[in-house]
């Protein structure tokens, strides 16, 4: 547990460096294994990190643009930054594809994890107010990243310029899900917004969605999208099963698509163990799909998709046996969490 968490950085004297979806891996990964006081500490940390302006940025203060006292009060009302290495790219400055990977900004579908390990840290410790954070979020992301039946990729830190105008693919099942999920998660007399307009708005987006993909990442959020769709319709959140049908079947035919490919028989060095780990841990999503109270068409969808579950199993052990590998270094911290919460699924499952 002490090497866990000296790779989230709680323990560590080396320079503040965060990266958002790496921490809320990390944080439903402590709620799984027990010390729920590592999630909240990780959690604080994030958002005076990721909530805040760069340390090289001449801006300063939370990004909201709040004062410091209502800054603390609500720390996601203006995004949370994705973390990485780079400072985002100017409003003049032209657009290199390569280098946009590295410089930073948000990304929608890494708030919506953060959205999910709020969500999970509030049930798990009976504290309300971090789903009310999580709904604050879902709200700034919504205004920031929809366009009527669009949303777009990449926004600026202060969610005030589009850097990348392309959708991703499952960015608005996601968030219809996690939509779902948080307004599953509030009191109905509690404060903050009720995400209403939200949710009518993501369903809309994914009215007749084409989700499938070979992408092992991608497979693996279907999977696990799967799962919550599935608890939300057994706690009466949601009116059926109709949209478990159609993440398992998106999910049927991109894994088809996928062993196609062969990618798991490829040497390490041609293979990134954390898009491959995001697929073994949307199996073990699917796995727990197995004996709840579901359609028989989406039984049948589970029946085929069970000749793959031995693919997580294959998929931990060869990277478990590359573990400090010095080829890895690059993406050792988001490899070890992701690995991590394949391994013991539960707190970010469950």
């Amino acid at each position: 547990m002490e090497g866990f968490a000296s790779r989230t950085g709680l323990t560590s004297s080396a320079p503040e460096r965060r990266y958002l979806w790496t921490d809320a891996f990390a944080v439903c990964n402590f709620i799984g294994l027990g010390p729920t006081d590592l999630a909240l500490r990780l959690i604080d940390r994030v958002h005076r990190v990721l909530g805040r302006h760069r340390d090289d940025d001449p801006r300063s203060g939370w990004i909201s643009g709040l004062s410091e006292a209502e800054g603390e009060a609500h720390p996601t009302r203006g995004g949370l930054r994705i973390g990485k290495p780079l400072p985002e790219r100017g409003p003049r400055e032209p657009f290199d594809e390569r280098a946009e990977w590295d410089r930073d900004g948000q990304y929608f579908h890494y708030l919506t994890r953060w959205m999910h390990a709020l969500d999970r840290a509030a049930r798990a410790t009976g504290r309300p107010r971090l789903n009310f954070w999580a709904r604050e979020l879902m709200q700034a992301a919504f205004a920031a990243f929809t366009t009527g039946k669009r949303m777009v990729w990449k926004k600026s830190i202060d969610l005030s310029r589009t850097l990348v105008p392309s959708m991703g693919q499952h960015d608005p099942v996601d968030g219809f899900v996690t939509c779902a999920q948080l307004r599953a998660g509030t009191d109905p007399s509690a404060a903050g917004p009720d995400l209403a307009g939200a949710l009518a708005g993501f369903g809309r987006m994914i009215e007749g969605g084409d989700w499938a993909t070979a992408d092992p990442l991608g497979l693996g959020g279907l999977l696990a999208d799967a799962l919550r769709a599935a608890r939300l319709v057994e706690g009466g959140s949601l009116p059926d099963d109709s949209l478990v049908q159609a993440l398992l079947g998106a999910a049927r035919d991109g894994l088809h698509l996928y062993a196609q490919l062969d990618e798991l028989a490829q040497p390490a060095s041609r293979r990134l163990a954390f898009r491959e780990l995001g697929l073994s841990i949307g199996l073990h999503a699917a796995q727990r799909l197995e004996g709840r109270d579901l359609s028989a068409a989406t039984r049948a969808l589970l029946a085929e998709l069970r000749p793959f579950f031995p693919q997580a199993e294959a998929i931990e052990s060869f990277w478990v046996r590359r573990r400090g590998d010095a080829s890895r270094a690059e993406h050792q911290d988001i490899d070890d969490v992701m690995l991590a919460t394949s391994l013991a699924p539960g707190g970010f499952l469950e």
